[in-house]
C-alpha cells in the first residue's frame, strides 16, 4: 500500500479539523441559539450541522458545485427556521469558506456573480425567516444581549461573504503576479543561456575558422613549390578541426542533457589549456610568448572567461597582424586575474585595427569580463601593435578547477 505524498495529505487533514469546527459551531448554536429555539428537536442539531459543513471537504475538488451546495443549504435552512435565531450568519460559514476558493481559482467576474447569487438568496432568506419563521417560534428562555433583529444578521452574512471573495481575489491576483514573475525570470534565465551558448560558440568557431583559413590559405600558395609544407598545413588544419568538433560537442551536450548542467561542460577549457592555443597561433604565423603561472588555480568558470578572452584575442591578432609576434600573460593579484595580450603589429600595411571596443570580437571579450564584474581595456600601441587588458575578480576556486 502506498502512502500518499505530504503535500496531499496536509490539505485533506486541514478540510477534515475544518468540518469538525463547523459542526461543532453549528451544532451548539443550535442546540443553545441566542435568540429564540430552533424547531428542530436537539438531537437533529447535529445531523443537520454535519450536512451544512460536509461541502468544505469537498470544495477543493469542486468548488463552484460545493460552493452552490453550500450556500443553497444555508439559504433553504435558514428559511426553513432551521437555524439559530441571532445567529443566522454562523450557517453561511461553509458558504463563505467555499466562496474564498472560488475566488481563488476562478476569473473575478465569474466570482462576483456567486457572490451576488449568495448575497441574493441570503437576503431572501433572512427576510422569510423574520417574517414568517420568527413570529411562529417560541420566545426565548432568557433575555440575550444579541436580540434577533434582521438588518444586523442581513448586514453580517453581506460583510462575512463579501470578505472572503475580497481575500480570495487579492490572493488569486498575487499568485499571478507571482507566477508572472517566475515566468519572466525562466525567459531571462534562457535568454542569457542562449547568449552564453551563442558567445562560445563564436569563440570557438571564430578562432578555429580563422587558423584554417591561414593555413589553408598557405597551403594553396605553396602546394606546387613545398609539398612538405602543405602537408604541415593539413596537419593543423586537421588537428584544429578535430578540437573544434570537440568543443562544439561540449556546448551542444548541455543543450541536450538533463541533469546538472556542469556534466556537459566538464572539463571546460582553462589556463592550462593556454598553451595549445599558443602552438595553434604559431602554426598560423604568430610566435606567441606565453607567460601563465604553473600553479594558478581560478574558479572554473572564471578560468573559462580568461581561456575565451585570450583565444579572442590571438583570433584577432592572426586575422590582422599575422605574421606577428604577440605575448600573452596572466597573473594573479589579490583575488583578481590580469590576463595581457599584446603583438607587436603587421609586418605588412593591414587594414587598420580597433581603436574601441566595437568591433573584431572585442564586445564579447568585454561581457566576458563584466560578467564577474571585471574590466577589459583594448587599443593600438604606439610601436603599431595592438593591447588588450582584462582584470577579472574571482572568489573561493571551486572542486571542478
Amino acid at each position: 500500500m502506498t502512502t500518499p505524498p505530504p503535500r496531499q495529505v496536509r490539505p485533506a487533514l486541514a478540510e477534515a479539523g475544518a468540518v469538525t469546527a463547523l459542526v461543532l459551531l453549528l451544532g451548539y448554536a443550535l442546540v443553545d441559539p441566542p435568540g429564540p429555539s430552533s424547531w428542530l428537536p436537539p438531537w437533529a442539531a447535529w445531523p443537520v450541522a454535519a450536512a451544512m459543513s460536509l461541502p468544505v471537504a469537498f470544495r477543493r475538488r469542486w468548488p463552484q458545485a460545493m460552493l452552490i451546495t453550500a450556500a443553497t443549504a444555508a439559504v433553504l435552512a435558514t428559511a426553513a427556521g432551521a437555524v439559530a435565531a441571532g445567529a443566522i450568519w454562523i450557517f453561511f460559514i461553509p458558504a463563505a469558506l467555499t466562496l474564498y476558493l472560488v475566488a481563488t481559482t476562478t476569473p473575478p467576474a465569474r466570482s462576483a456573480a456567486f457572490l451576488a447569487g449568495c448575497l441574493s438568496g441570503a437576503a431572501v432568506a433572512v427576510l422569510v425567516f423574520y417574517t414568517q419563521v420568527l413570529p411562529t417560534l417560541p420566545p426565548a428562555l432568557e433575555r440575550t444581549e444579541l436580540p434577533p433583529y434582521w438588518p444586523v444578521e442581513g448586514g453580517t452574512i453581506g460583510v462575512f461573504m463579501s470578505a472572503a471573495w475580497g481575500i480570495g481575489v487579492m490572493v488569486r491576483r498575487q499568485r499571478g503576479l507571482v507566477a508572472r514573475l517566475a515566468h519572466h525570470r525562466a525567459e531571462a534565465a534562457v535568454a542569457d543561456e542562449r547568449r552564453r551558448i551563442a558567445r562560445e560558440l563564436h569563440d570557438i568557431i571564430g578562432h578555429s575558422m580563422s587558423v584554417i583559413a591561414v593555413k589553408a590559405t598557405v597551403a594553396n600558395h605553396v602546394a606546387d613549390l613545398h609539398p612538405q609544407e602543405v602537408r604541415a598545413a593539413m596537419t593543423v588544419i586537421e588537428q584544429t578541426s578535430q578540437s573544434t568538433l570537440t568543443e562544439i560537442r561540449r556546448v551542444l551536450g548541455l543543450l541536450r542533457s538533463d541533469g546538472d548542467p556542469h556534466d556537459s561542460w566538464a572539463p571546460v577549457p582553462g589556463l592550462a589549456d593556454l598553451s595549445d592555443l599558443a602552438r595553434q597561433a604559431t602554426s598560423a604565423g604568430v610566435d606567441v610568448n606565453l607567460h601563465v603561472p604553473t600553479d594558478a588555480a581560478l574558479p572554473s568558470a572564471v578560468a573559462l572567461s580568461a581561456y575565451r578572452i585570450v583565444q579572442e584575442a590571438l583570433t584577432n591578432v592572426v586575422k590582422h597582424a599575422a605574421p606577428t609576434r604577440c605575448s600573452v600573460t596572466v597573473t594573479l593579484d589579490s583575488g583578481q586575474a590580469v590576463i595581457e595580450v599584446r603583438d607587436s603589429g603587421p609586418r605588412t600595411q593591414r587594414e587598420p585595427r580597433p581603436t574601441s571596443l566595437g568591433g573584431h570580437g572585442l564586445i564579447g571579450m568585454r561581457e566576458r569580463a563584466t560578467m564577474f564584474g571585471g574590466t577589459l581595456t583594448a587599443g593600438p600601441h604606439t610601436d603599431g601593435g595592438f593591447h588588450v587588458v582584462a582584470r577579472l575578480p574571482y572568489g573561493p576556486v571551486d572542486a571542478a578547477a
